[in-house]
């Protein structure tokens, strides 16, 4: 967890439960005007006056969503907060405050800690957000992060899952595949250093889809994207869990059926390389993958013109009726059924 042995370790149980609390989150200044008060009292006040709350919260646990052999602790406190403000992009919100809870086992000194919030606080001052409460507890099994995510809109902005009607145009923002990619590298490099702990591997070839994995970013900027371009989407939804998997609750909750074509897949030359060099199919990691922190949406044909040249949105197919089914059509014109095997998080940490 530390490299230097020698490094100065602060146990947790000198500080109490809120005396860490008040070390870790005293330089956080508040950036959004509705925070009313965040973090030194029994509950955080806001004040959001006429717009709509939006609310997500998601959970991050040792050995499950992340290995420590190969996330800095300040990369995954950055992380760990991107995470959630992707939810609050995926409802076509603006992040505003957080919440931060914590579980630690005693292996981790102050020091540890102070790296982990290192990270949140970055996070939380590229995107504007506060860091309002939390809590912090010990754990018999590593670290545990847990997060809440707020965020505002106007009701008329907001967007759900099952917005998307027959013959809409599927969009996602940016490249797809690369996070999955970078994990699968770190994997293969650990494995290295576990039989030979004097290896130092050469990750310069790799920078994008590993950055991809250990330190994504959230799509903030689509939502004025669209405003600029005068588009609302039908229907959104985050590619956290894999394209594929996204594609079927979006479906799904929406009840249209759809066709997904792989020769549209925005793929990164970085992560075509990297397949290719573990020999494993492109557009199964792409579809499959994960953790891109991308954004997948429907919008009406009508705006076809209005988002096709654009470079940071890519059309890659379009809803049919619900009885049509899911489908991908490969390379070859051939159409065979769409499945969800993206991340489940109830599968043992394996896919589908």
């Amino acid at each position: 967890m530390i490299e230097n042995k020698n490094q100065s370790r602060t146990s947790l149980e000198q500080l109490g439960e809120f005396g860490l609390i008040e070390h870790l989150t005293k330089d956080f200044p508040i950036q959004q005007e509705s925070t009313i008060k965040s973090v030194g009292d029994d509950a955080a006040v806001l004040s959001f006056e006429k717009e709509k709350v939006v609310v997500s919260t998601d959970l991050l646990i040792e050995g499950v969503h992340f290995d420590l052999a190969y996330a800095p602790l300040k990369h995954l406190g950055y992380k760990a907060v991107v995470v959630n403000i992707s939810d609050i992009c995926a409802m076509n919100a603006v992040p505003t405050q957080i919440t931060v809870s914590i579980a630690v086992s005693n292996r981790f000194p102050l020091e540890a800690l102070e790296e982990l919030y290192e990270g949140i606080k970055l996070a939380c001052n590229y995107y504007k957000v506060d860091l309002v409460g939390g809590d912090t507890t010990s754990s018999q099994t590593g670290l545990i992060i847990s997060i809440t995510a707020i965020g505002k809109a106007n009701e008329d902005e907001i967007i759900y899952r099952s917005g998307a009607g027959d013959n809409n145009l599927l969009v996602v923002s940016g490249d797809i595949g690369g996070a999955y990619m970078g994990l699968q590298v770190l994997e293969r490099e650990k494995q290295v250093f576990l039989v030979n702990p004097n290896s130092q591997p050469d990750l310069s070839m790799y920078d994008y889809i590993i950055e991809r994995q250990l330190k994504p970013e959230a799509r903030t900027d689509i939502r004025q994207l669209l405003k600029d371009l005068d588009v609302h989407p039908t229907s959104m939804i985050d590619i956290s869990d894999g394209l594929s998997s996204e594609i079927f609750h979006l479906c799904k909750q929406s009840k249209v059926g759809c066709n997904l074509y792989e020769d549209k897949l925005p793929l990164d030359p970085q992560f075509i390389n990297t397949c290719e060099e573990f020999n494993i199919d492109s557009t199964t990691m792409a579809i499959n993958g994960g953790e891109d922190y991308e954004l997948l949406f429907t919008i009406k044909m009508e705006d076809f013109e209005k988002v096709k040249a654009n470079p940071n949105l890519t059309i890659i197919g379009h809803t049919t009726q619900e009885s049509e089914g899911l489908h991908l059509i490969t390379r070859a014109n051939t159409k065979i059924p769409l499945k969800a095997r993206g991340w489940n998080p109830l599968a043992n940490n394996e896919e589908e």
